[in-house]
């Protein structure tokens, strides 16, 4: 009876085969754990020990009669034979649950072919796609989620299109319970909606003449009794009887009625109001092309994604009637094209029931629209923008799907309190939220939809994780993870610099302990220790930490060897291996981050900050407790989330009688700093008398944080098209007027976090005359202030004068210069070319490779002669302002400093053994015993130094240790702004500049650029007839940064992109004067980097003998204006580019062949020197194979016979001759298509300038 009494509670009802056994066996199971039978299932091979046979059998006996009792007599019969619960069990899963082929094809088939009907329920459709998951899932059939949410949105019908799009628009990854509860929210608001706007209404108010008649006698026309309906008069007919809405002339004409409306704009407010509903939905969620209305309306708020609330007039219709326009803004969209498109200017009536283009407002604004064989089409020049077509009830239908906008949110989260508890919750996550709001402990939320939140991404942002490893403990203090954050520029308000976290394993229940000193780290931990022992009951087991010397104190050591606490210590320099207590420090700071800018608070309440977070965290799903709360799990207690405020939030504390008189206000407000430990009371900071104030009675104002923060966000929508990027005017405009772009849409934001930037003062450009490219590059590329004046007036005046006062400090701590009375009276830069080289080795050979930087490597030369200089600006000393200082020691700036460094240097260098190349005198080289070679690379202050063994570097290193104060930066990742990449398995080494490139784009404002395929197009036929020829002209290109940007374009070009030479090569011709055309060539080769920013150069080991390989071309007469022609050449070892050039002839070539002549001659030199490199470097290679095109060039190098059509060819170019005599060069023939030297001459074609990449082995990884 017991059992039949719980059946009948349960409401199980007998499976006979034919239900869904999955949720039909899921109950069954619940039903046997309800009543302690649940071990049957599992068979006697899992019977507990302390279970006697006897006492078995009696638990099998009561499982097997429940489930018989649930089965149809047509299912009993099969498992009748079967007298275990768990032969019963199996074999039902076996008839039922069969992962045959035949079931898995049924239901998928079931799961493919499930569609939705018109006007089904959702909610029952959602619930029938969710089963055959489920099913498929407990016969090892698994989908993505992702998969599963388009699955569930392609069986929807026609009318959730728009739904659907808009779910789409904007998203990389779906989630199915995202998308089943935007669904489900959507389908309870459409039948709320539906169920206030049933049936049909007619309003009217004004004029006695319009609408129905009132006689004496018509007592209808006071109000209409629901038992008088005999009286009711019919507003079409006038006849008596019937209500309009069963008047058989109005149903007639009711679908053309519906569908055409026209609109006209009067800006009276004196008219009357006619309020037309119409039970026919067929065309409430499309767009109708109207010729008669004066601008686009609809009745839908959600559509808009930007809006405005406005008091325009009204709106007249075909009857007379008025309605009233409350609001305006934009619309997005998605064209049956699948371009998403704005609607501007739409006006927002509630009262109507269509949605109204208006075809007279597109005319306005330049549109033309035609329409034959029943489709519209609205074009603007030869681009069609949207398509109509013609429907049943001759109105025209737009072809398309809205997207509804961010107004919908905002309309929906009114009421919403999603905002408060994000930033009550520290800024939780919304996974978080959503796991809180499961267990209703949020009061009234009711989406868990968080909108951008910009503390949360101030606060937050980090880079790609590392993994990590669980540790399986079985209880609390079982395993405790501890680590030290800072210190702090800032103390607290206590003095605090540091604060010592602890972390249980187990329960991830987090403490923080402020320090003044790391030293205090042992005082903390006994004291934690004491606190957490005596409230569980339970000893710590185990300690991880890192290898900190607070950490390994012999006192702290000691002490756990004492109580038996086991120590775990990380490997040195893993922190990675310490990473619970790593993450759990960044946590913290990023939410303490959030809640400090949050409320806007000061540097100084960093530790109030931290404290609340941890309180928070403690409070808080975690993805480790498979989304359990710490303090639920060291407690065994439910958390209680009624308390929690905004942290910073305003308050206001009740001051007692005994502390105001009877005239003073009864409250003082104060900020919200958090919750006093072991004090039932809050935790607040009174800014008048700056002191904590611990108080229980207070008003707390949260609604004004989140008021604020939301109209900041509108405020910044609204701001957002007019606000552009302020790090250098670009003239963009320009862009948008090129006919090879596309269109683009007016709508889209800008990227207004800047905007709130100083700008600095804008100066016309200088024009400078270096011949080292490097130099001027670097020059060019910085935008660091150069003067005093400049860097206290930059945006960052406080970061720099720290700067300067630290660096006078330290000029005067080393007596580098002494006041006195004025008595009357090249840098070592290693080049790119030996860099890459040696990288180039480095990853044929498979070299150690480590970087070093001297500090300040200038003042250890010393002066030969006496040199005098102004005091600092803004460093002069008091009363001595008419005195100058006299340099001890060398100096920044000066110009002896490089070259006094580089003879101390070089001669260290070649003291201890190293011998200097001559082919780069920054390349030292030293062979070591077993016949391996060291290199060391000198560019000023920064060093790599490569070899086979790694005790050679380090033995180097402490050499240069013991003469120059060094900094030892490990292994190289980064030289000259060229970021390094190895594969040392593969021995491959990559060479990109991908975070330079990205910033000059950012500083030209060419981040959103096109990119297009190639750096410099054929249509550019750039000439000195293009430049400014008027001062209105010069003017204008005064204020375009071209010198500044062909600078930063060089700098890219020299280090690591050789695709750029012949682009720069060409824009860098008219820095002098440059004019319109010059610029928009810039500028393609700005969108030309946008899309190769991710170029990487690979070198890599060679399957035969490594070697110099180069190939070399001509254009023929390329340039406009005298008609000279191109060299270009580029030379390649371990198969990557290490040298390449493309540069003007000197003088005019009367043939191609005597320019290709020419070209080779040229880059014969450069392949004698590059010989010379790499046999000091330890290549010993027979003569540089260089690839031309050209036979009769190759014909006219190896012949030594003199030439009459040769005599006027300079004598020096005929050098190439002897080179090939003796083997110093040997020159081959290459098809055109082959040679990579063909993009350094002259714009070619996408397809070949990629397979010229190809052959250098520039590409993106």
């Amino acid at each position: 009876m017991a059992i039949n009494a719980s059946i009948v509670t349960v409401g199980l009802v007998k499976f006979d085969g034919t239900g869904n056994f999955g949720l039909w066996q899921r109950r069954v199971k619940d039903l046997l754990v309800q009543q302690g039978l649940v071990k049957a299932l599992y068979g006697k091979t899992k019977k507990p020990k302390k279970m006697t046979d006897d006492e078995w059998e009696e638990l099998d006996m009561k499982a097997v009669s429940t489930i018989r009792l649930l089965l149809a007599d047509e299912v009993m019969y099969d498992v009748m034979e079967e007298n275990s619960t768990a032969g019963i069990w199996l074999n039902l899963e076996k008839r039922y649950m069969s992962k045959s082929l035949t079931n898995k094809l049924h239901l998928k088939q079931k799961l493919y072919g499930l569609k939705m009907t018109e006007g089904a329920d959702l909610r029952q459709h959602i619930n029938t796609f969710k089963q055959i998951i489920s099913d498929m899932l407990r016969i090892d059939i698994k989908f993505e989620d992702e998969d599963k949410a388009m699955m569930l949105l392609t069986s929807l019908p026609a009318s959730y299109e728009h739904l659907v799009t808009t779910l789409l628009y904007g998203k990389e990854i779906l989630e199915l319970e995202e998308v089943s509860g935007a669904l489900l929210d959507h389908y309870q608001r459409k039948h709320k909606d539906s169920a206030e706007s049933s049936g049909e209404r007619l309003v009217v108010k004004g004029y006695q003449d319009r609408g129905r008649k009132k006689d004496k006698d018509d007592k209808s026309a006071r109000g209409r009794s629901k038992s008088k309906s005999k009286t009711v008069k019919c507003f079409k007919c006038q006849k008596k009887g019937h209500m309009k809405r069963d008047c058989p002339e109005w149903n007639k004409g009711k679908e053309e009625s519906s569908t055409s409306v026209n609109v006209v704009a009067d800006s009276e407010s004196d008219g009357d109001m006619l309020s037309v509903s119409s039970s026919t939905d067929g065309l409430n969620n499309s767009w109708l092309l109207d010729s008669a209305c004066s601008f686009h309306v609809t009745p839908h708020k959600n559509w808009f994604d930007t809006y405005r609330s406005i008091n325009c007039g009204f709106v007249r219709m075909g009857n007379d009637a008025t309605c009233t326009i409350i609001g305006i803004g934009t619309i997005k969209i998605k064209m049956s094209d699948g371009v998403v498109r704005t609607l501007e200017d739409v006006r927002h009536i509630p009262d109507m029931r269509k949605n109204l283009i208006s075809l007279g407002t597109l005319d306005s604004k330049g549109y033309n629209y035609k329409s034959e064989n029943g489709i519209m089409k609205v074009s603007k020049g030869a681009m069609v923008v949207m398509t109509g077509q013609k429907i049943s009830s001759n109105v025209y239908k737009l072809l398309g799907n809205t997207i509804l906008g961010g107004v919908a949110a905002v309309a929906e989260s009114e009421d919403d309190d999603t905002l408060l508890w994000h930033m009550r919750l520290g800024h939780m996550s919304e996974r978080g939220m959503r796991e809180l709001h499961k267990r209703n402990l949020l009061t009234e939320i009711k989406s868990c939809k968080l909108d951008f939140c910009k503390y949360c991404i101030m606060g937050k942002q980090c880079r790609v994780r590392f993994k990590t490893v669980t540790h399986k403990t079985k209880g609390i203090l079982d395993y405790v993870h501890s680590d030290i954050w800072g210190p702090v520029r800032t103390p607290s308000k206590g003095g605090a610099q540091y604060f010592m976290s602890f972390i249980d394993d187990y329960s991830r229940k987090a403490w923080v302990y402020f320090l003044k000193n790391k030293s205090e780290a042992f005082a903390k931990f006994k004291i934690w220790k004491a606190e957490v022992e005596n409230q569980t009951g339970r000893k710590i087991k185990c300690l991880k930490t890192d290898n900190g010397t607070e950490y390994r104190d012999g006192d702290f050591l000691k002490f756990c060897e004492e109580h038996g606490i086991k120590r775990h210590f990380t490997v040195r320099k893993t922190p990675q291996q310490n990473g619970v207590a790593e993450r759990l420090n960044r946590t913290i700071t990023e939410t303490a981050r959030c809640l400090r800018l949050n409320a806007e608070l000061p540097k100084i309440f960093w530790a109030e900050a931290v404290d609340m977070a941890c309180y928070i965290i403690n409070r808080s799903p975690r993805v480790a407790l498979d989304g359990k709360v710490a303090e639920e799990v060291w407690t065994g207690q439910e958390v209680d989330y009624s308390f929690m405020r905004i942290f910073g939030c305003p308050a206001y504390v009740h001051i007692s009688g005994e502390d105001r008189s009877k005239l003073d206000p009864k409250s003082k407000k104060c900020i919200f700093l958090g919750f006093k430990k072991g004090v039932k009371g809050y935790k607040l900071w009174d800014p008048v008398a700056q002191k904590v104030v611990i108080s229980r009675d207070v008003v707390f104002d949260e609604k004004s944080m989140t008021k604020a923060f939301k109209e900041e966000k509108s405020q910044a929508a609204e701001s957002s098209n007019n606000i552009g990027r302020s790090t250098v005017q670009v003239e963009l405009d320009e862009l948008e007027s090129q006919s090879d772009e596309e269109p683009h849409s007016n709508d889209q934001e800008q990227d207004s976090t800047r905007s709130d930037r100083p700008k600095r003062n804008k100066r016309p450009p200088v024009r400078y005359g270096f011949e080292d490219l490097v130099s001027y590059a670097l020059l060019t590329s910085s935008e660091d202030p150069s003067t005093f004046q400049e860097a206290i007036k930059s945006s960052e005046n406080d970061k720099w004068m720290e700067a300067m006062v630290e660096e006078n400090e330290s000029l005067s701590k080393n007596k580098t210069w002494e006041l006195t009375e004025l008595p009357k009276g090249k840098k070592p830069i290693v080049k790119h070319t030996s860099i890459r080289a040696v990288l180039a080795l480095v990853a044929d050979q498979d070299l150690e490779l480590e970087q070093l930087d001297v500090k300040t490597a200038f003042l250890h030369g010393n002066l030969e002669e006496e040199i005098f200089m102004e005091q600092p600006e803004g460093f002069k000393q008091p009363g001595t302002e008419n005195l100058v200082c006299r340099l001890k020691k060398s100096l920044y700036g000066l110009k002896q400093s490089p070259k006094q460094w580089y003879k101390r240097f070089d001669s260290y260098m070649i003291q201890i053994g190293y011998t200097r190349c001559e082919y780069d005198c920054c390349v030292y080289v030293r062979i070591l015993e077993d016949g391996s070679y060291i290199f060391l690379l000198l560019y000023v202050d920064d060093m790599l130094i490569a070899a086979k063994s790694m005790c050679e570097v380090n033995r180097l290193k402490s050499l240069l240790h013991k003469e120059f104060e060094m900094k030892d930066l490990g292994a190289a990742k980064k030289i000259l702004g060229m970021e390094i990449r190895r594969d040392r398995e593969a021995r491959k080494l990559w060479l990109s500049q991908k975070n330079y490139i990205r910033k000059v784009l950012e500083k030209f404002s060419m981040l959103d650029a096109k990119p297009v395929s190639i750096p410099l197009a054929n249509h550019f036929r750039l000439s000195g007839s293009q430049c400014p020829k008027n001062e209105e002209e010069i003017e204008n290109m005064s204020k375009v940064p071209y010198a500044s940007a062909v600078g930063c374009l060089m700098y890219a070009m020299v280090c690591t992109r050789p695709d750029l030479a012949h682009a720069v090569s060409t824009v860098s011709r008219y820095m002098a004067n440059p004019g319109r055309e010059h610029w928009n060539a810039v500028k393609w080769i700005f969108r030309y980097l946008k899309g190769t920013a991710e170029h990487w150069i690979l070198f890599s080991r060679q399957p035969e003998t490594n070697s110099v390989v180069g190939y070399v071309d001509a254009d023929y007469a390329g340039e406009v204006d005298d008609r000279r022609s191109t060299t270009g050449y580029v030379f390649t070892l371990s198969g990557g580019p290490i040298c390449w050039k493309s540069t003007l002839q000197s003088i005019v070539a009367m043939s191609t062949t005597e320019a290709e002549y020419m070209a080779v001659a040229e880059a014969a030199k450069e392949a004698l020197w590059l010989k010379g490199l790499v046999k000091e470097l330890g290549l010993n290679q027979g003569g540089v194979q260089m690839h031309c095109d050209s036979q009769s060039a190759i014909y006219l190098a190896k012949n030594q016979v003199y030439h009459a059509r040769t005599k006027h060819i300079d004598v020096r170019f005929h050098k190439i001759r002897e080179l090939i005599v003796t083997r110093d060069i040997v020159l081959e023939k290459v098809h055109t298509s082959e040679n990579a030297a063909d993009m350094l001459t002259k714009p070619v074609t996408t397809a070949k300038f990629k397979h010229c990449l190809d052959l250098v082995n520039v590409s993106s990884l």
